[in-house]
């Protein structure tokens, strides 16, 4: 039985087609050429062998510096570029925040495959723009990057747990660190704040775990005062097929423990992940437990992104689940704001 809800996120509700997509030469445009385009994006695009032809900056001097780096042919900072080159058949998006909406709406008009970091959008009203942009076309693929699902770690226990192992408890914690209140990612028009802007990553982390979507969730969040504060919350969360999840995003703790840590109980047996550097189970004997470097999912997130493109198919990840995350994610903010569960519709 699920727990009686104070209150619905009252949206509409469009059921999209998971339709397969077709296949394409994979031919890269980037919109965006910050820190985390640099460090992480291109390098691993190019262990993927992606075949990169335009970026676009703000400013047009880091677009430049990173294709004189990475020999993309074309730097621009005008992003409709990207729309005229036809040989351009996907898009990375890797802006701020409260742009992803806007470019992911445009980037699906003119047919480009479309992969875009997390948050996919910032409000119900983007994201009902964009769920009725893709009840309306066939094509082409969208991907949010929710690349925890895409890590070892996460796969080996998805795998060990099986597919009829009926509900299970999940406990993830994320030891977030401080981030000034003056930084645009805490502003909720700029960023969506924690919850929205990265917390998304675990909820969708444990609806691959689950193998199910969000039912309702209830939040509680540090402190007596009456604003919103995503800084340090506490997310219940229950699932359509009954498991139970637990996300505490905390920003008040050492830098010196582990940044994520997750606990998955299932039938007599337990399986800890610390960090995505190790995993263990609990109650099975002769079970591998797996180390390795840092691995969030990153390398594999790409390197499926860009097989996938070629080969075509069903999406990356299923258009619902990418729904409901973000869904659950504008609940959580609603629910501390009312006190209340909030039912995902």
């Amino acid at each position: 039985v699920y727990p009686k809800s104070g209150s619905k996120l009252t949206n509409k509700t469009i059921k999209i087609n998971q339709r397969k997509y077709p296949s394409a030469k994979g031919v890269v445009g980037i919109i965006g050429a910050g820190n985390f385009t640099s460090s992480t994006i291109l390098p691993l695009l190019k262990r993927a062998d992606a075949k990169i032809k335009c970026i676009v900056s703000s400013n047009g001097l880091s677009g430049t510096r990173l294709a004189k780096k990475y020999g993309i042919p074309k730097s621009s900072t005008d992003y409709k570029e990207i729309f005229k080159d036809d040989e351009i058949d996907s898009v990375i998006i890797t802006t701020r925040h409260d742009t992803h909406a806007k470019f992911v709406l445009e980037c699906l008009e003119m047919g480009k495959n479309t992969f875009v970091e997390k948050p996919l959008c910032l409000n119900l009203e983007e994201l009902n723009k964009i769920e009725s942009l893709l009840s309306s076309i066939k094509t082409p693929m969208l991907t949010v990057g929710f690349n925890r699902r895409f890590s070892p770690h996460l796969k080996l226990i998805k795998n060990s747990i099986g597919e009829n192992s009926g509900p299970i408890n999940i406990s993830a914690t994320m030891n977030a660190g401080h981030i000034p209140k003056d930084h645009w990612v805490q502003d909720f028009g700029l960023g969506g704040g924690r919850i929205i802007g990265e917390a998304c990553h675990l909820i969708d982390a444990l609806v691959f775990l689950t193998g199910s979507l969000v039912h309702s969730v209830c939040v509680n969040s540090l402190g007596n005062q009456s604003s919103i504060k995503t800084d340090n919350a506490s997310i219940i969360i229950k699932f359509e097929n009954g498991s139970n999840g637990i996300i505490n995003y905390f920003s008040n703790g050492s830098k010196k423990y582990s940044k994520e840590r997750l606990e998955v109980y299932s039938q007599n047996r337990t399986w800890t992940m610390d960090n995505y550097k190790k995993t263990e189970l609990f109650g099975i004997k002769n079970f591998k437990n797996l180390k390795t470097k840092l691995d969030k999912g990153h390398s594999k997130q790409f390197e499926n992104l860009i097989k996938k493109i070629r080969e075509g198919g069903k999406p990356l990840i299923p258009i619902s689940e990418l729904m409901n995350v973000t869904k659950a994610s504008f609940a959580c903010i609603e629910s501390i704001k009312t006190n209340k569960w909030i039912e995902i519709c």
